[in-house]
């Protein structure tokens, strides 16, 4: 660990090297956008017929098995080994060779399909990767986050010691046993309400030891290369989460211990009152490791319910008295009800509710509508800049009035020109043409020059 680990991301990005290794990872991605052209992402248990079929033809590589000289060997070899219902078609496993010949995995010659160095290495790696996951989605919640924490000092073993880099190995130690230490904690109450959790605590401690002497293992193996001052933080905080899961789980043994105990306890006929002071004492915060449980953890325990009747007397909650009556407020009470009487209002007559039709005449519906329409346009459409303007003037050129209005660019001229056309849909203004028109500096260009020979002005009202 003197050396500089081989790491991707610290070698030059010129060097070939470095092309041919990303040419490998593009042909694992070429293999998988074909496959999921084919419909395997559709269903997991496609991607697994896809996974049994390259072990095949792994074994085959490597002479485990007999070499396989044709697609058609390759099919009846799977129904052979795998039991499945549904098992791929003949056309199906040639898609399969297909694909893996196109990306270089394999080639296929005349006596049998042989595999090639780049296929053997992407193959291994997807069946290392199922096969890690199967084991991970095997444990519960905490398992699996200690698992992953056991495979990272593992990776960390079988690559950064050989001098190269397996990632950021100890930081995702740590945070996975960060990650069980969280979910340990959370779900005490309910590992403690179970009766068969102790083994399983058992087994979480275990891995909590074995973890902590591997991360000591890792760390010792990383004090001498180069950036052994990054790791002087790493290392403080992995030595802070392991010791603390320790403790939690430590402590969550000795409580279940404890309260098993109990039962066995005999008892007394006395009660020493300094005793229970200082049992509530230690209850109220005890450390980690304590076998003195909290008040949450003794409930939770006594949910266990191990003989008749323990669940119900761990049903324990505050509860607050109304203070007793004095004789006053009874009598108080018995006399309100003696002479209660309840107020009698007089029934309020519903006046009936009388219609009137009125007559509207047609013209005026639609001068309803109109103005209703006017009324919409403008909200979306801002025209009183060029109403003002036309107020002032009477009449003006539809060039100038955009201008004045607004400004020269080609943004508001749109603006401006939608205003312009709003108000003559709704008849509130009318164009005419016009011979001679002033000529004014701006950032367009009419399409047909004759259409700025226009000018503007409001309709009268009748």
């Amino acid at each position: 660990m003197d050396r500089k680990l081989i790491s991707i991301f610290k070698t030059d990005h010129v060097k070939p090297e470095v092309a041919r290794t990303m040419r490998d990872l593009i042909t694992l991605a070429g293999v998988m956008k074909d496959l999921s052209s084919q419909a395997v992402f559709d269903s997991p248990l496609e991607m697994l017929r896809f996974l049994r079929i390259i072990e095949l033809i792994n074994e085959a590589g490597f002479g485990q098995t007999e070499p396989i000289d044709s697609e058609e060997t390759l099919y009846y070899r799977y129904l052979d080994r795998f039991t499945d219902d549904d098992p791929p078609s003949k056309g199906r496993v040639r898609q399969i060779i297909n694909i893996l010949a196109s990306n270089n995995w394999i080639s296929k010659q005349s006596y049998q399909i042989k595999m090639m160095s780049v296929g053997k290495r992407m193959m291994d790696a997807l069946t290392r990767l199922a096969n890690d996951s199967l084991a991970y989605y095997l444990e519960d919640d905490i398992g699996r986050s200690l698992f992953q924490a056991r495979r990272d000092a593992e990776i960390s073993e079988a690559y950064d010691d050989k001098g190269i880099s397996g990632g950021n190995v100890l930081a995702s130690m740590i945070h996975n046993v960060k990650e069980a230490n969280d979910l340990l904690r959370e779900r005490e109450l309910e590992l403690l309400a179970d009766r068969n959790a102790l083994p399983q605590l058992q087994v979480i401690h275990m891995l909590m030891e074995d973890l902590e002497r591997k991360l000591q293992e890792r760390l010792n193996e990383f004090q001498t290369i180069e950036d052994s001052l990054v790791l002087s933080t790493l290392m403080q905080k992995g030595t802070a989460e392991l010791a603390k899961g320790t403790s939690l789980s430590v402590g969550m043994i000795n409580k279940y211990l404890q309260f098993m105990n109990v039962q066995q306890t005999p008892l007394k006929t006395s009660i020493s009152p300094e005793k229970v002071r200082t049992f509530i004492s230690k209850m109220f915060n005890p450390p980690l490791e304590s076998e003195i449980p909290n008040a949450h953890q003794l409930l939770s325990f006594m949910e266990q319910d191990q003989y008749v009747g323990e669940a119900l007397d761990g049903i324990w909650m505050p509860v607050k008295y109304a203070s007793q009556l004095s004789y006053m407020d009874i009598e108080k009470g018995i006399e309100f009800l003696e002479n209660y009487e309840p107020v009698v209002t007089e029934m309020e007559e519903v006046e009936a509710v009388e219609f009137h039709g009125e007559t509207i005449e047609v013209q005026s519906i639609v001068d309803l509508v109109d103005e209703e329409s006017w009324l919409l346009t403008k909200a979306s459409i801002d025209t009183e800049k060029i109403e003002r303007y036309l107020d002032e003037r009477e009449e003006a050129e539809i060039e100038e009035t955009m201008i004045e209005t607004s400004s020269a660019s080609w943004g508001d001229a749109i603006r401006q020109l939608l205003g312009i056309s709003a108000l003559e849909a709704n008849k509130i203004i009318q164009t005419m043409p016009k011979d001679e028109v002033k000529e004014y500096e701006k950032e367009w260009e009419w399409i047909k020059d004759d259409e700025r020979k226009t000018s503007i002005r409001k309709r009268k009202s009748e």
